[in-house]
């Protein structure tokens, strides 16, 4: 492992200066694809830095200490070489996850899709739950989401919610939410306060980019519109603006009322329509290597990840079997079980690598 960070951290600086000569700063394509890379492996290089400048430190302690006569001069090389002793085996771990493959797909916003699922209409109201759940995390940690279609349940609720999701690495947090979401409660019509339990099903998918070729031939594709019930399913709309495609070959169906007009709409029911797609081709390479990911699921009916029981106040996540307040959730503070599903995910690939 050390080989491989001493290269890395030589490739850091010599990037660097790379980027300071003429012929790379002048070259605007150039320049970007370094910096890029550079930015890539900066972590690396500057953990692998403290790393060394510790170790440095803590072996001219102990060269020094048996010249050493002077009492506090002592204590203050054993307190040197005890710095780097308790710091060292944190620092290897933390190299050892940056140096840890990553998810190509890390890096992208997402398209989100909530439904309500079993339950009838308690179900389609916890899917509105979840989003306003969602909405208040993001509001934490600084994404931005905008619908895409959204369809009101006359019973209240949303029988679908589908929005975008932008921001700083956001399938790195929001990948592990893909699944089914059970909620246990005591519905407001429950008249004898027996407690229901409904579900609702997310799926997270990678929104795909100019990097990303998904073929959608035209004679694959049905177009129908019909008239949009307005923004967040309120109001009437007299003209069919809104738009839904059916992908023929696949059986596949997006569609959107949440745009301007029609041509956004079909755009709108463009970006998820490729969006499933490409999660298709992703779930089948995958399985094909026989690497389909445990903790970040496929949003199957049958993946029962997460519960969230109010009258204990108690959400609990039954792929790790962490559990915290509910009340939490509610708030909107993910963070704890996100880091926790991380971690864990980081766990099993240097299981699987052997780190």
């Amino acid at each position: 492992m050390r080989n491989s960070l001493t290269e890395i951290f030589k490739k850091y600086i010599e990037l660097n200066k790379k980027m300071l000569t003429p012929e790379i700063s002048s070259d605007i394509k150039i320049y970007k694809k370094t910096a890029k890379e550079v930015k890539r492996i900066e972590p690396i290089s500057l953990k692998f830095q403290e790393y060394i400048k510790l170790e440095k430190s803590s072996n001219e302690s102990k060269n020094l200490l048996p010249l050493e006569s002077d009492e506090e001069m002592k204590d203050m090389l054993k307190a040197e070489i005890k710095k780097f002793d308790h710091s060292a085996p944190v620092i290897i771990n933390e190299l050892k996850i940056l140096l840890l493959p990553t998810d190509p797909n890390d890096e992208k916003n997402v398209i989100v899709e909530i439904r309500g699922a079993a339950g009838g209409d308690e179900a389609n109201i916890f899917a509105g739950n979840l989003y306003d759940f969602y909405s208040k995390w993001f509001n934490f940690i600084g994404f931005k989401s905008k619908l895409m279609d959204i369809q009101k349940n006359e019973g209240g609720g949303f029988s679908l919610i589908v929005f975008k999701v932008s921001g700083t690495k956001v399938y790195s947090k929001l990948k592990f939410e893909s699944g089914v979401h059970r909620v246990q409660r005591i519905p407001k019509t429950e008249t004898q306060g027996r407690v229901h339990t409904s579900t609702a099903t997310v799926i997270v998918m990678p929104e795909v980019d100019d990097n990303i070729k998904i073929n959608i031939k035209p004679t694959d594709l049905r177009i129908d519109t019909y008239r949009s019930s307005g923004a967040g399913g309120q109001g009437v709309n007299t003209t069919d603006s809104a738009v839904r495609l059916t992908h023929l070959p696949t059986g596949i169906v997006s569609t959107s009322q949440e745009g301007r007009s029609q041509i956004d709409n079909k755009d709108i029911a463009m970006q998820q329509l490729k969006a499933k797609l490409y999660q298709i081709e992703l779930n089948e390479r995958n399985e094909a290597k026989g690497e389909f990911r445990k903790l970040a699921g496929s949003g199957a009916r049958s993946e029962k990840i997460r519960t969230y029981n109010y009258p204990q106040d108690r959400m609990t996540d039954h792929r790790i079997g962490y559990s915290q307040s509910l009340k939490g959730i509610i708030d909107g503070k993910f963070d704890s079980i996100i880091n926790s599903l991380t971690a864990e995910e980081q766990r099993m690939i240097m299981e699987k690598s052997n780190l």
